[in-house]
């Protein structure tokens, strides 16, 4: 059975009735916010972690843990997390034998072929919810409703919020605990906001990113010099470039309208109003070939950075940019 993610988002006693559910996609953020509702949702319970390695390795252990008369118990969950095809074979028996506990599966990014997904999408007693990159809109959303009593939260300091964490949920998260925490009467300040998240920073990416799409060499050799990263940033780097591309690929799309600043004020939600002289510039360079063969830059790279924590995530990132700026120019 497939579920729509923001329909469990809004309730998630929809899966309750499910033996299992796999949640699978890109969007570790809105993944993470499942497990923890879960767990609200179900206080009295018990719960016991596994990653699909430690079944695979271990599988006649696990087994025995499973089917100790111990674990029948009315609310035990079961969260196994880092699976893909590899552990089908092992779930699939398990659940047609019929398991008297919850089954939570966690996934990355599943093909439409593969075995896993399309059993738990097919599958009468489990359910499958896509979790896919959020988008601009969905960020703001959160936004507004994690501050919604806080006082001066204007469409400027949103979008400071929204350049420290780009969409990337865990990382808005961790800016919307420091917003709750220091500021303790609930009034922004944007003058302090911008200090707290480290505004100016960002900034300077922004400027660079710009510059890149803009098929700038000079700026964008000059500000990869000037310009400070951190490697525990390189996925909200990621989301930033490919958040534009996607972009300039929705005013590409409006092929009713040729006037360009028609098609920005046509786009929804609405381009901020410092961003227009940039964007108006690159969507001369960026036709839709192009932005595809970008995104598979940045997707790929994504992977890279995602599978090997010992990689050098920043010359990779300057790579990445230095092509960018070669490739709007091809």
């Amino acid at each position: 059975m497939i579920y729509k993610s923001y329909l469990i988002e809004k309730n998630i006693s929809l899966i309750k009735k499910n033996l299992s559910t796999l949640f699978y996609g890109e969007n570790l953020g809105l993944k993470k916010n499942f497990k923890e509702q879960i767990k609200i949702e179900n206080k009295g319970a018990s719960f016991i972690n596994y990653t699909q390695e430690e079944i695979l390795k271990n599988q006649n252990d696990i087994l025995r843990e499973l089917n100790n008369s111990s674990l029948f118990e009315e609310n035990k969950i079961i969260f196994v997390e880092n699976c893909n095809d590899k552990i089908f074979n092992f779930l699939e028996k398990q659940l047609e034998e019929g398991i008297k506990f919850k089954l939570i599966i966690f996934s990355e990014i599943l093909d439409k072929k593969s075995k896993l997904r399309n059993y738990y999408e097919n599958s009468k007693i489990c359910g499958s919810v896509a979790c896919y990159q959020d988008n601009l809109l969905t960020i703001q959303n959160i936004i507004a409703d994690k501050l919604k009593d806080f006082q001066n939260l204007t469409r400027e300091n949103i979008n400071i919020i929204l350049g420290s964490s780009g969409l990337d949920r865990v990382r808005l998260q961790n800016e919307i605990n420091k917003i709750q925490t220091y500021f303790i009467e609930k009034k922004i300040d944007t003058e302090q906001l911008e200090k707290l998240l480290n505004f100016h920073e960002n900034q300077n990416f922004n400027e660079l990113k710009d510059e890149a799409f803009k098929g700038n060499r000079v700026k964008t050799n000059s500000l990869l010099d000037s310009t400070t990263f951190e490697t525990d940033k390189s996925v909200y780097y990621l989301n930033l470039l490919s958040q534009r591309l996607i972009k300039l690929e929705e005013i590409n799309s409006l092929k009713e309208v040729s006037n360009i600043e028609e098609k920005l004020n046509k786009i929804r939600p609405p381009i901020f109003w410092k961003d227009k002289p940039n964007i108006i510039e690159q969507i001369k360079k960026w036709k839709s070939e192009k932005i595809k063969k970008a995104l598979k830059y940045i997707y790929d790279l994504d992977i890279r950075i995602k599978s090997n924590s010992m990689i050098n995530k920043e010359i990779l990132i300057r790579k990445l940019i230095i092509d960018l700026c070669i490739l709007a120019n091809a």
